[in-house]
């Protein structure tokens, strides 16, 4: 079984996202060795290993530098870490969700190299020093590059000779658990309906202040924001009103009961550079629940979903739009869910990894091709010198001996005696 060698800037047990999806599915046919950002520890460095599925394991590097993430003052750490692993590994495929991790590249040697760019880290709250020059570095050395939208693609299909664009995709059977509205999440048991809600990360990609003028403007209704605050993100900054409600990060199995409970999905994100290239995940996710959607005007959500999504601009629009659907007829409520069904029967993480895999399958057998090609070509080349010079050993040999027969004729002239014996 061939081995993928992935360095992330993402926790494995953080929020469940693209990268869980895809390498839990790949795992089935490749052994998955995922490796997390360091954490400081006071010590010497080392390994902290999880097992969280057959065929995956989790490293979270221990080291004693306080340097953020990839940062050139961990590699050395980093470096000394990684080569417990690749000792007692062969290695087939590295795979980058960071440009940051591309000077752990160095001595693994791997067959093939890609970079699954899910986010252009670049235009978030502070990106590390370098991550562009890294990411120039990266793009010139991966085999094949893969995007997590269309807007992500544009930006990279002319940096890169193979690029492939597979969007956040579902797993719509476990968000269609939701559809059994009496699963609801007890956390929400006290609030009065109408629920509008979202979950993920919560940080500079979500428009507090509009979720403010919501919540000021229709005190009736209770906003429900379901994820982590990221540590970059003052917690105390966050808006306070007695109908937003904060729930913390929760589990991927538990979120289909927080959409049970909902009457409204949102996609409150801000407008800014941060967000300028992100395909949200949740879009699809929402759909499977088959609640109505608002959401500010994301590329990538208005490029694929506007046939299904309200999308709204300004905080007036974001309300008027969560009022329309709200107050939506039966008939059109049975046409927009038809629509989201239509939507949701094209794709799936199955046959995105699927797809994945076919592409690195192909990749790998080229690389051996290739392996094959070389080492018949060594060998025949190998062969003609070996011939070669037996060739001029036996020339030498002939002239040092005394001649003969029919090879002493030319040189004898009409007086030699030919001897064919």
């Amino acid at each position: 079984m061939d081995s993928i060698l992935v360095f992330s800037h993402l926790r494995w047990d953080f929020v469940y996202q693209r990268p869980q999806h895809l390498l839990s599915r790949l795992a089935k046919h490749y052994r998955v060795l995922f490796f997390e950002e360091p954490e400081f520890h006071e010590g010497p460095s080392t390994l902290q290993v999880s097992r969280p599925m057959p065929n995956l394991t989790v490293y979270r590097p221990l080291t004693p530098s306080k340097d953020p993430g990839y940062a050139d003052a961990q590699m050395p750490y980093l470096k000394s870490l990684l080569k417990q692993i690749t000792d007692k590994n062969a290695i087939s495929l590295v795979w980058f969700y960071t440009p940051m991790a591309l000077p752990l590249l160095e001595g693994v040697d791997p067959d093939r190299v890609v970079y699954d760019c899910m986010d252009e880290l670049s235009l978030f709250k502070n990106p590390p020093a370098g991550l562009l020059e890294r990411e120039d570095a990266l793009l010139k050395r991966a085999d094949i590059v893969f995007t997590g939208g269309p807007s992500l693609y544009r930006a990279k299909k002319d940096r890169h000779p193979d690029v492939h664009c597979f969007p956040s995709s579902v797993d719509a059977s476990h968000f269609r658990q939701a559809l059994d509205r009496n699963i609801a999440h007890p956390s929400q048991e006290s609030l009065p309906h109408p629920r509008l809600g979202f979950y993920g990360v919560i940080d500079e990609r979500l428009d507090t202040d509009l979720v403010a003028r919501v919540a000021d403007a229709r005190p009736e209704w209770q906003i429900v924001l379901v994820g982590p605050v990221a540590q970059k993100i003052d917690a105390d900054t966050l808006p306070q009103r007695p109908n937003i409600h904060y729930l913390g990060q929760q589990s991927y199995a538990d979120l289909p009961k927080f959409l049970a409970a909902w009457d409204v999905c949102l996609m409150p994100f801000a407008m800014n550079e941060s967000t300028r290239f992100i395909s949200p995940t949740k879009s699809l996710e929402y759909m499977a629940a088959e609640l109505p959607i608002v959401s500010t005007p994301v590329t990538d959500v208005v490029d694929l979903h506007s046939d299904v999504v309200e999308i709204a601009a300004t905080p007036e629009e974001f309300i008027a739009a969560c009022e329309r659907v709200l107050s939506m007829s039966s008939e059109a409520i049975r046409a927009r869910i038809r629509a989201m069904r239509e939507k949701l029967s094209r794709t799936s993480w199955d046959a995105t990894a699927e797809s994945m895999r076919t592409l690195l399958d192909a990749l790998l057998e080229e690389r051996a091709d290739m392996v094959e090609n070389l080492a018949a070509a060594s060998v025949s080349n190998a062969a003609n010198a070996a011939s070669a010079s037996h060739r001029v050993a036996a020339s030498r040999s002939m002239e040092a001996s005394p001649r003969t027969g029919l090879a002493a004729a030319p040189r004898a002239g009409s007086q030699a005696a030919i001897n064919d014996d």
